[in-house]
């Protein structure tokens, strides 16, 4: 049977360790990225990504964020570069954000919280498919984005406009043309670092690029994710914010900037 798991305060991120012990492992995230301790490494890469709206598939409620997920049995939405060893394909996005306009983002930078984070998260193509890859260190590339208030985002509003259709846990509908290259920073320059998964099962599977540049969201919009809910159709009401995990200890982890 699943574990039940969440952000409440019976079920919430304090609690998760209880039954994935992996919570207090040593590559856990989200962290908080401080600026002077961040080494820049001339080696890295460029990021190097290529989306393909025909991929885009469907737009799910899975009671703890929603997900866009894409068809991956191909190399069409893929990204390389930066850290990373080889080819990896875009599986889904999904957000995290809170309960007001001045925190939502699950890392933060010298303290500081954004709005919101977008995850863009993709498997290492060397590895027979999504589950296997989450087996390894290397299996999963992500690229975070953090939303700052400002103004209103035209390919969010892409998105925003179909949240209507899944208002609850398990509601999904069909997502597709869609290009997520719209949700980028006109600047790649990256942070990279070894982490986790940030909700259970918290597999210690990543590698992170969590972008310097944010993107820019209206009020409206970050309100109108909050009237998604976290419970079934036909269950007590309860909205969905502040679905984010805290900071996690660095553990000794190098924190790697593409920039100076």
């Amino acid at each position: 049977m699943a574990h039940q798991w969440g952000y409440d305060k019976h079920n919430g991120p304090s609690h998760w360790h209880k039954s994935f012990p992996i919570a207090t492992g040593d590559h856990q995230s989200p962290i908080d990225i401080r600026i002077k301790e961040a080494n820049y490494d001339h080696n890295l890469e460029p990021l190097r990504i290529k989306y393909d709206e025909s991929t885009s598939q469907i737009i799910v409620n899975n009671g703890h964020s929603f997900n866009v997920e894409f068809e991956d049995s191909e190399d069409r939405s893929v990204v390389s570069g930066g850290a990373l060893v080889g080819m990896y394909r875009l599986k889904q996005f999904h957000f995290h954000w809170g309960n007001c306009d001045d925190h939502g983002s699950e890392h933060t930078v010298n303290g500081h919280k954004y709005a919101a984070e977008l995850h863009l998260v993709h498997w290492n193509t060397k590895y027979s498919k999504f589950g296997e890859a989450v087996k390894h260190c290397d299996g999963l590339a992500v690229i975070g984005v953090f939303l700052k208030i400002g103004e209103a985002n035209a390919a969010l509003q892409t998105i925003i406009d179909a949240l209507d259709l899944i208002p609850t846990q398990g509601k999904q509908a069909p997502f597709t043309g869609f290009d997520p290259s719209g949700l980028l920073p006109a600047t790649l320059d990256f942070w990279t670092y070894q982490g986790s998964l940030t909700t259970p099962p918290l597999l210690e599977c990543i590698v992170w690029h969590v972008l310097k540049e944010p993107i820019s969201v209206s009020h409206e919009q970050i309100a109108k994710l909050r009237c998604l809910y976290f419970n079934h159709e036909n269950e007590t009401a309860c909205h969905m914010q502040n679905n984010y995990r805290p900071p996690q200890p660095l553990k000794g982890r190098e924190v790697r900037a593409s920039f100076y």
